[in-house]
């Protein structure tokens, strides 16, 4: 098994200063520019992957609707419109999707996928009070907030070696990293979290690109206005996105000094894709969120053709969280001898459990927080796969949110097998106790870095266990040995797993 790369994040002071200070320079320009977003700590090829991946998710845990209904066609159009004002050195791969739900919401995840719901485009009184959410949603992308979060997640946790990288955030593998950005996985699907401040500035240079693309960016401020007016029924999209403060003012007073423009309306058009918005079957988010827990929407969008497809700049593990290494000729045939298990076990206290494993195998503690830790013979790890010995990594569900045992394992092996390496699993999760908690057994095949004795590919044998701990972590392990071989290793794996000790 092959665990997804990390790179550390550090923290940007200098980005620090944008967030304090989000309208610094916008309402004294005459003409509006877009600023220099700055620089995050995460990769520009890491937003695009973990972007990507919590897309994928969401065509798991929520309907879709095709690229080819025509109000996906219809947002398409409108969001390459905003697209086209972004400097290119400061552009992403973005796309736009729709999700059929009643209430007013939209999002976008790092790198530039989209989603807008239904019932925002039926709320909007207008083509620019809709692109008015686009462009706010367009703005956390282009300023990279979901990075600069992580970042800042990482440098003020105060936890440290190997129990922060199994517990501190609780951050394994692409689940973990997305909640360092500030994505939750949940039942309703993809929850996206910004501070005041983010909002502020999503407005700020939200109001930019509106400007710059033809549209009044006093329809932004308006329609936040009439959201707000729903009061403490106000729609999903608040509860996301905090409220700044004064946003109505602060987007009349930034946009004051503009020069007066001759604003296009398009409202012909978007009159016809509203109509048609008001005519597509719309689910609650309490529907959607019973539909997730059922598993529903990955078929119905299958059957409907909605199928998400990256980009060819997001060449990355399809929303994976342990990547399946494939055998790519680089690793050589290896003796049994010198992985086999040590019939004599030690202890290793990790912080938040100790375990007993083989004296011969090592405990290989992750170099960045968040990446898997493994306990493995020497000769049975490559440069960056795992095919003799233990992955152990682990997951925190949002507060507040609910899933069962059964809902989170299921959703490891999905992700699992989406990211390659043609992983199957071999029967159901099964109930089993792990350290007098509960927990659940997978077994599942794949392909083993290592190759045959006669240098064939050959199959993996991958026995995933989930085991729940207190406030909305699970933890899962993984066992791993090539199949021809595993039941050699089933005992000491056995025996590891019932050592497993957490504190009280």
């Amino acid at each position: 098994m092959k665990p997804i790369p990390e790179r550390k994040f550090k923290r940007v002071v200098t980005a620090l200063v944008v967030l304090l200070f989000p309208f610094q320079g916008y309402a004294v320009v005459e003409t509006p520019q877009l600023p220099n977003p700055g620089k995050a700590s995460m990769s520009r090829d890491k937003q695009i992957e973990l972007g990507f991946q919590a897309a994928s998710q969401v065509y798991q845990q929520m309907p879709v609707l095709p690229d080819s209904s025509p109000e996906t066609e219809y947002i398409r159009k409108l969001g390459k419109r905003l697209v086209t004002v972004i400097p290119s050195e400061y552009s992403w791969p973005f796309q736009f999707h729709v999700i059929p739900q009643k209430e007013i919401n939209a999002f976008a995840l790092p790198g530039g996928p989209m989603f807008v719901n239904i019932g925002t485009i039926t709320a909007a009184s207008n083509e620019a009070e809709l692109a008015g959410v686009m462009a706010h949603e367009m703005a956390h992308v282009y300023m990279q907030h979901s990075a600069k979060q992580a970042g800042k997640r990482q440098t003020t946790s105060t936890l440290a070696g190997i129990a922060g990288a199994i517990v501190g955030a609780t951050t394994g593998g692409a689940v973990g990293s997305l909640a360092q950005a500030g994505i939750q996985l949940g039942t309703q699907g993809l929850v996206m979290k910004y501070s005041r401040s983010d909002e502020a500035q999503a407005d700020a240079v939200g109001a930019i690109i509106l400007y710059k693309s033809g549209y009044n960016p006093q329809a932004m401020a308006d329609f936040f206005n009439k959201l707000a007016a729903q009061g403490s029924a106000g729609p999903q999209f608040f509860s996301d996105h905090p409220n700044p403060g004064n946003r109505q003012a602060a987007i009349q007073k930034q946009i004051a000094a503009w020069p007066p423009e001759t604003y296009s309306s398009n409202d012909a058009v978007f009159k016809v894709a509203r109509q048609q918005a008001l005519g597509v079957k719309a689910y609650s988010a309490e529907e959607i969120a019973q539909g997730a827990k059922a598993n529903q929407w990955a078929k119905l969008n299958h059957q409907n053709g909605a199928i998400f497809k990256p980009p060819a700049e997001a060449a990355i593990s399809s929303a994976s969280l342990v990547s399946p290494a494939t055998a790519e000729g680089k690793a050589e045939p290896i003796g049994l001898q010198r992985v086999l298990p040590s019939s004599r076990f030690v202890t290793s206290d990790l912080g938040p459990m100790k375990i007993d494993h083989p004296d011969n195998w090592q405990v290989i503690a992750p170099e960045q927080k968040g990446q898997d830790l493994r306990i493995a013979p020497p000769a049975g790890i490559t440069r960056d796969a795992v095919g003799y010995g233990l992955i152990m990594n682990g997951l925190k569900l949002k507060n507040g949110q609910s899933m069962s045992l059964d809902q989170v394992t299921a959703q490891l092996v999905h992700a699992m097998r989406s990211g390659g390496g043609d992983v199957t699993p071999v029967g159901d999760a099964q109930p089993i106790a792990v350290a007098g908690a509960q927990g659940r057994s997978v077994d599942m095949q794949s392909t083993s870095p290592f190759p045959d004795a006669k240098g064939r590919p050959q199959r993996e044998r991958d026995w995933l266990v989930t085991v729940t701990r207190p406030k909305g972590v699970v933890l899962y392990f993984l066992f791993i040995a090539p199949q021809s071989e595993f039941e050699r290793f089933r005992p000491s794996y056995e025996k590891m797993l019932s050592s497993l000790q957490f504190p009280p």
